[in-house]
C-alpha cells in the first residue's frame, strides 16, 4: 500500500511522527506536505495528495492542517475524493466503514498526537461495509 500525506504548518510535527508509524506497517509513504513550520497555504497541498489520489499515484491520502476543515473542503471539490474529518477514534472508524473516504483529514491543533495515530490505525484496520452506504457513495458526484 501506498499513502500520501499532506499538510501545512500547523501538522508538520504529527506528519513526521506518523510517518514513521506508516513505515513501521510497512506502508510507503509520499510526502506531499510542508516540512517546516513557516506558514503556508494549505490549499496547495491538498490539491497536490488529491491529484496523488485520483491519478492512482497513491492508494490512500491523509491530511492534516490546524483544524482540518480547510484541508477537508479543499479536498472534496475533486470528484474522486471522499475526505473524511475525524477528531476520534469512532469517527475514523466510520469514515471508512460507511464513507469509503480515501483521504483521512485530522485537525494537528486539537487533539493529542496519540490519538490521531490511533484514528489513523482505526482508519485503515476498518473494511467498508459497503450495501446501502455504497448506494450513497454512488449518490456523491454532482451531475449538473
Amino acid at each position: 500500500m501506498k499513502i500520501g500525506i499532506c499538510n501545512d504548518h500547523a501538522g508538520v510535527d504529527y506528519k513526521f511522527k506518523l510517518v514513521k508509524m506508516l513505515q513501521g506497517r510497512g506502508i510507503e509513504v509520499v510526502n506531499y506536505g510542508t516540512d517546516t513550520t513557516q506558514s503556508v497555504d494549505y490549499p496547495d497541498f491538498a490539491h497536490r495528495l488529491a491529484s496523488a489520489v485520483e491519478s492512482g499515484e497513491v492508494d490512500l491520502g491523509i491530511a492534516l492542517c490546524g483544524t482540518g476543515n480547510g484541508m477537508a473542503i479543499t479536498l472534496n471539490k475533486h470528484q474522486g475524493i471522499r475526505a473524511g474529518l475525524a477528531w476520534d477514534i469512532p469517527i475514523g472508524e466510520l469514515v471508512a466503514a460507511h464513507n469509503n473516504a480515501n483521504v483521512l483529514v485530522l485537525p494537528a491543533r486539537f487533539i493529542p498526537y496519540r490519538k490521531t495515530s490511533a484514528i489513523v490505525r482505526a482508519w485503515l484496520d476498518t473494511p467498508f461495509e459497503g450495501g446501502r452506504h455504497q448506494n450513497r457513495i454512488d449518490k456523491m458526484p454532482c451531475h449538473q
